[in-house]
């Protein structure tokens, strides 16, 4: 009898280590495969973002965009055969237009919309330091709700903060841009004209003030279109933080 119980004990006892051992096995198996897991999707990225990084990201983003885009704008025809951010006759006074048109001055109006956006192409050349100097005041707040933001973000961003204060900078700079291409010489015959036919309402837009909101509407259009590169194409991140914040982030 107890030479029968002595190697049904053993067995018992070999069968427990067995199971112990590949329950361990198991354990160590399936531990391995999570570690590898975690190891594994912590080589594809890159280490966190520090708040910095974002910062500095966004300001590097804004800053490509704005000079790509100002230097879009500032070309010759940069706005006027750009439909995006092409100026028409100023829409208040478009019966000063159509009158104009129908007294056989059609020429004079296309020259005068031709020089609304020459106007627009000169100021652009000053653009940028505005648009540099404005994004300096960015806080780590505002980083991380645009990173985490729409496609535009950004540049809404911009828009929201420097709006009031690239008004203030643009307006004289739109002025001596109309002034260098020689405005009045092609807007005061033509207002002149208008306002002589009898029961008309006087038109006098400022024309100043138009080619400002309208100079600084295209420029954010066009630095919206370069965000959006920057955020989906790979190409257009042109430096390595760039390539951090957006391409690892971003996806």
């Amino acid at each position: 009898m107890k030479k029968n119980i002595l190697p049904a004990i053993a067995l018992i006892f070999l069968t427990v280590n067995v199971c112990t051992s590949q329950s361990l096995q198991q354990e160590a198996a399936a531990a391995k495969a999570a570690a590898a897991k975690v190891l594994g999707s912590g080589s594809k990225s890159s280490a966190p973002l520090s708040n910095d990084e974002v910062v500095k990201g966004l300001k590097d983003a804004l800053t490509v965009g704005t000079n790509n885009s100002t230097a879009a704008a500032s070309k010759v025809d940069g706005y006027y055969k750009n439909p995006k951010v092409f100026i028409p006759f100023p829409k208040e006074a478009k019966d000063v237009k159509d009158k104009a048109d129908a007294l056989g001055m059609k020429p004079q109006t296309d020259k005068f919309v031709m020089t609304l956006n020459r106007a627009a192409e000169e100021a652009a050349k000053n653009a940028a330091p505005v648009f540099i100097d404005a994004v300096k005041g960015m806080s780590i707040g505002d980083g991380f709700t645009i990173l985490k933001g729409a496609n535009n973000a950004a540049t809404q961003y911009l828009k929201d903060k420097t709006t009031a204060e690239l008004r203030q900078k643009f307006t004289p700079i739109v002025k001596a841009a109309l002034d260098k291409v020689e405005i009045t010489k092609y807007w005061n015959p033509i207002i002149t004209k208008y306002n002589k036919i009898p029961f008309v309402q006087k038109q006098n837009p400022d024309l100043t003030a138009y080619v400002t909101e309208k100079a600084m509407e295209g420029l954010f259009i066009l630095i919206a279109d370069e965000e959006l590169k920057i955020r989906k194409d790979p190409a257009a991140q042109v430096t390595d933080l760039l390539k951090k914040v957006f391409g690892s982030v971003m996806k």
